[in-house]
């Protein structure tokens, strides 16, 4: 008896009905019941699930928040204030929308540190990559507008300082988007409305490319931890019952843990500055980002007055970039590079199980995007000039270099014949094949 076998509750005289005018119950069972998935996967690809979850999360209750709140800069603070004190449970639905944020990106920092490790942006799966890196994008920028939504100090200061960078760009362009995005000559009342109407949008467009995320993976399967293709049914299970109770679990440990932030230490991941009403006369002694953008403030931050150094551009005569185009234009290629990271690995073994170079190289990355994260969070002065700059020459030189010789100088292991040869201890019996007793690997 196959393992893929369709449900019994397909049978049912009132399924087949609606089923026969709209086969929803049919494409339930096949991403369900019969989308054969890798038999090794891990805790590591519960993220995915866990990332769909939050969003679905988020999106309840930003549109629950959005009943009560007031998008005008006169009423924006204490309409936040009241949902605070007089909504019913308005506390609770603000900080799981507040910390669920911060869980989001949490949650999708993992998802993508873990298809880094195991090499899932590798050939045939480049556009679902490519597609993971836009909902990346989209919900910068739907974090970014939200931020601004409650009109404290930091929002107000941290719209005005990041929509300036715009004004970068050179031949008036960039000014025309700083005024577009203000919808005037300052921060103000019609900025508040435009980030409020885009932030309200955006999780939907989110959502949209979700489902265009979700058909890629569908197409060529899931990736796995020892990176080789399924060869067979030997190598797969059915994704319900056996992923959807792995997911499960991990729901439970990850909603704890979340609980644990909103009952406890829901201002945790704030700033306090944020309690305080947005005034363009005072300014905050030290604007910074929320957490999850820091490495990229820390980027920005770390190009110097003149983008190919003072000596240089004293002998030519001319500087080649001004310092804050360079800083937008580093910031905003720290993720243009990971758009076009399949091509820069080109080595053909996926997963860093057995590549021993890359390994050593992706976990030297993993601690330089931390540093990165710290250097954003300090003030720009000092040793932490030096540090950030250096953090940030290696994160490209890892992409731009590393990866690209690696792919090239680097000697990996020999690889399993089969998914079921490491998990079984010997190799699952072959199509066709008869049976006979595995010997160990």
């Amino acid at each position: 008896m196959s393992k893929f076998q369709k449900p019994a509750w397909l049978d049912n005289g009132l399924v087949r009905w609606v089923d026969h005018r709209l086969p929803v119950f049919s494409f339930m069972s096949h991403e369900l019941y019969e989308y054969p998935t890798p038999r090794n996967l891990n805790y590591w690809w519960n993220f995915g699930s866990l990332a769909g979850i939050v969003l679905v999360i988020m999106i309840v209750t930003g549109i629950t928040l959005a009943m009560h709140y007031t998008p005008s800069t006169a009423l924006a603070f204490d309409s936040v204030e009241r949902i605070m004190r007089d909504v019913n449970y308005g506390w609770l639905i603000r900080y799981i929308h507040m910390n669920g944020a911060s869980m989001f990106f949490i949650v999708i920092y993992i998802h993508i540190f873990r298809g880094l490790y195991f090499g899932s942006y590798k050939a045939p799966r480049e556009i679902l990559w490519m597609l993971g890196v836009v909902i990346l994008l989209l919900m910068m920028a739907t974090a970014f507008m939200g931020y601004v939504l409650p009109w404290g100090q930091m929002s107000f200061w941290g719209a005005t300082v990041i929509t300036n960078l715009f004004s970068a760009i050179p031949w008036g362009i960039g000014d025309w988007i700083v005024t577009l995005l203000w919808g005037g000559f300052a921060v103000d009342n019609p900025t508040l409305n435009r980030f409020f109407s885009l932030h309200y949008l955006l999780p939907f467009v989110i959502v949209g490319v979700v489902v265009l995320h979700i058909w890629a993976l569908h197409v060529h399967g899931s990736n796995n931890p020892i990176g080789i293709d399924t060869k067979g049914e030997q190598d797969v299970l059915p994704f319900h019952p056996y992923y959807t109770v792995k997911d499960m679990f991990g729901l439970g440990v990850f909603l704890i843990v979340f609980a644990l932030f909103i009952f406890f230490a829901p201002n945790y991941m704030g700033h306090p500055d944020n309690y305080i009403p947005a005034n363009a006369l005072s300014t905050p002694a030290h604007i910074v980002p929320e957490w999850y953008f820091l490495p990229f403030y820390a980027i920005l931050r770390a190009v110097p007055d003149n983008f190919i150094g003072g000596w240089t551009t004293e002998w030519l005569g001319f500087i080649i970039f001004e310092a804050k185009l360079a800083g937008v234009l580093a910031m905003f290629g720290a993720i243009a590079v990971l758009f076009v990271l399949p091509w820069l690995d080109r080595s053909p073994v996926r997963s860093s199980r057995f590549r021993p170079m890359y390994k050593w190289f992706f976990w030297i990355f993993a601690i330089d995007c931390v540093v990165l994260g710290y250097m954003g969070a300090l003030p720009a002065e000092g040793i932490y000039i030096v540090i950030g700059r250096i953090a940030t020459v290696y994160y490209f030189a890892h992409f731009l270099v590393v990866l690209p010789l690696l792919a090239k100088v680097e000697k990996t292991r020999e690889l399993p014949k089969s998914i079921s040869e490491p998990v079984l201890g010997g190799g699952g019996i072959a199509a066709g094949a008869a049976a006979k007793p595995m010997e160990k690997a």
